[in-house]
Formats: C-alpha cells, sequence, structure tokens
C-alpha cells in the first residue's frame, strides 16, 4: 500500500497554501485543487489517502462533490471545511458519510487528528475491499448446484428441504455443503452466510 495523500479542494488560493503547509510540516504528501471539476479530471482510482473540500465553491459545491464521489464510487474519506457552516449542512455531511465537519480557520492540531482518522478509514476500506475480492473469488469457484445448495442453507433450509427443494439426494446435499465449505473456507454456516451476505449473494 503506497504513501496516503490529502487531497485539497477549495477556491481560496491562501487557504489552500495554509492547508498545505500545516500538512507538510507534519510530513505529510499533499495536492491541491481549486475546483471539483480540476479533482475529478486528475482522479485517478490509484489515489489513496483523503480529501478536503470546501463546502461553498462556484460550480460543484462541497457537498455536491461529495455525493459525485459516491456516484463515481471514488472512496477516499471526506473532511469538509467551510466558513459558512450551519446545523443542517453538517448533518447533511456527516450523513453522506463525511469523517468531520470544520470551520474556518482551522485549528492545525484537529486538523491533523481529523486527517488522521481519514487515513484509518481509507486503510479499513481498501483493506475491505480485498478481503471482498477475495471472498468472491472463492464464490466464483462454485459450480451453480454448489450456489443454489449454499442459497438454501444460508436461508436456514435443512439438509432435507434444500434436497426436496432440488430434486437430489440427503446424501448428495451434504457432499456440496463439505465442497462449499472447502471452497469458500466457511468453518461452519454462520460464517457461509456472512461470506454470502457480504457478497450479496442473497440480493
Amino acid at each position: 500500500m503506497h504513501e496516503p495523500i490529502v487531497f485539497i479542494v477549495d477556491d481560496d488560493a491562501a487557504v489552500r497554501n495554509s492547508l498545505m503547509l500545516m500538512l507538510e510540516q507534519a510530513g505529510m504528501r499533499v495536492r491541491s485543487f481549486e475546483h471539483a471539476n480540476a479533482f475529478l479530471s486528475a482522479y485517478h482510482p490509484d489515489f489513496f489517502g483523503c480529501i478536503i473540500i470546501d463546502v461553498k465553491m462556484p460550480g460543484i459545491d462541497g457537498l455536491r462533490l461529495q455525493e459525485e464521489l459516491t456516484w463515481r464510487k471514488i472512496e477516499l474519506p471526506v473532511i469538509f471545511l467551510t466558513g459558512h457552516g450551519d446545523i443542517p449542512m453538517s448533518v447533511r455531511a456527516i450523513r453522506g458519510g463525511a469523517v468531520d465537519f470544520l470551520t474556518k480557520p482551522v485549528i492545525r492540531e484537529k486538523l491533523l487528528v481529523c486527517v488522521h482518522a481519514a487515513f484509518a478509514e481509507a486503510k479499513k476500506n481498501i483493506s475491505d475491499f480485498a478481503r471482498n475480492k477475495e471472498m468472491v473469488s472463492c464464490l466464483m469457484k462454485l459450480t451453480d448446484r454448489e450456489r443454489e445448495v449454499m442459497t438454501l442453507a444460508v436461508q436456514g433450509h435443512s439438509n432435507k428441504q434444500i434436497a426436496c427443494c432440488l430434486g437430489i439426494s440427503h446424501r448428495t446435499v451434504e457432499i456440496h455443503k463439505s465442497k462449499i465449505m472447502q471452497k469458500t473456507g466457511a468453518s461452519n454456516l454462520l460464517d457461509l452466510a456472512r461470506i454470502a451476505r457480504e457478497c450479496d449473494l442473497n440480493e
């Protein structure tokens, strides 16, 4: 995992420079953009870290940028920074998944605490994505019949019910279950249900 970067999106050059100075003095890598479109144009899937967004910007404002990040599945933890914040705005931002909502002028220590929290969240997102990808890969190894048995099993059906539903023998169900456990690495039915849920097998 490469070193995280703090991405700053703020139309005020003085604010961008001030934030960059504070963060770089703390040993962090920083990239800044003067508006939302500049960031979106420069975005690459390899971007890793967090993003500090000013709420009041011309064109695409901060909250709309947050919505755009969600729509594009850009999983960079968001920290909002504004001189015009209010309670409804902050509630909307936090509900949208923002790490924090800070007002200008920001206190250096508070900013650094937020950035470190955002970095921790970014690392967790990467870890969760890798784990999910691994689980999906395991499910891809299942045959169509094994997927049918797994779906019914995690829904709470007994071996007898599964056998009746699929028109196969009780023994065949047991064999399929054994292969499913082996291929997915699940230790028990609860573990198998968790894997199915996290991979949206029941959707």
